[in-house]
């Protein structure tokens, strides 16, 4: 019989009965957890453990997850982490400021153990997935290299995330066809049922602006989605 390494999550949260349930229910779903309860020691446990994803709350003492994640994800050593966040404000501002930096899902307080272990399932499956395809896909002067997991803009490295690389991957495979915004959160994201598509909107424009001169390679289609493809003039 072969055992697989359980991966280990660092739960971030100042709420010690929140923090008990995720620990019972994660390490139930087999993984090795890790606690941190403010934003000093989430960074610090973050960079020595190297966990396989981050569950962030957002509201926190002294140093807010928005910060932390702005931290984590500004770092070489910890950027390629995924972070879910946790968040109990009904605005939508937080929910998109943290996946404009870098985050790659949110669930809402309160919420169902279950619906969030099958979100961090998803995160790390996303995480080790490729594209279909060829190994590399070129555009104009964006190249797509899956075998370097690297993005090239005018022969400049760009750093994406995880999700990022997955979803320019996913449009670039497609290039021309349109992309409805239901489709990608099915394809890039993982989720069957229709959700908040504004997290597509939200990566989108964090990927525009890392492709810099090249962000318009990546055209709106109102009402439908998104397409990718050389601009006539660029």
């Amino acid at each position: 019989m072969v055992y697989m390494m359980q991966q280990r999550i660092l739960v971030v949260d100042d709420e010690s009965d929140v923090l008990d349930m995720l620990v019972i229910n994660l390490r139930s779903a087999g993984f090795v957890v890790s606690v941190a309860e403010n934003g000093a020691a989430a960074l610090t446990l973050a960079r020595s453990e190297l966990p396989a994803l981050i569950v962030l709350d957002l509201m926190l003492p002294q140093m807010s997850g928005l910060e932390i994640c702005k931290v984590l994800k500004g770092d070489t050593a910890t950027r390629h982490i995924p972070i879910i966040m946790l968040t109990a404000k009904a605005e939508e501002v937080d929910k998109i400021v943290g996946l404009e930096l870098g985050a790659d899902d949110y669930v809402t307080k309160p919420f169902s153990p279950r619906e969030l272990i099958l979100r961090i399932n998803r995160s790390l499956r996303r995480g080790k997935e490729k594209v279909p395809g060829v190994e590399k896909i070129s555009i104009g002067d964006l190249v797509l290299d899956h075998a370097r997991h690297e993005v090239m803009v005018k022969n400049q490295p760009v750093d994406l995330t995880a999700t990022e690389f997955r979803l320019l991957a996913m449009l670039m495979e497609r290039s021309g066809r349109v992309q409805g915004r239901d489709r990608l959160l099915n394809d890039v994201w993982g989720y069957e049922s229709v959700i908040d598509t504004r997290t597509v909107d939200t990566h989108v424009r964090r990927l525009r602006e890392k492709l810099g001169p090249l962000a318009n390679y990546i055209e709106t289609v109102r009402g439908v989605g998104y397409r990718i493809g050389k601009n006539e003039g660029d």
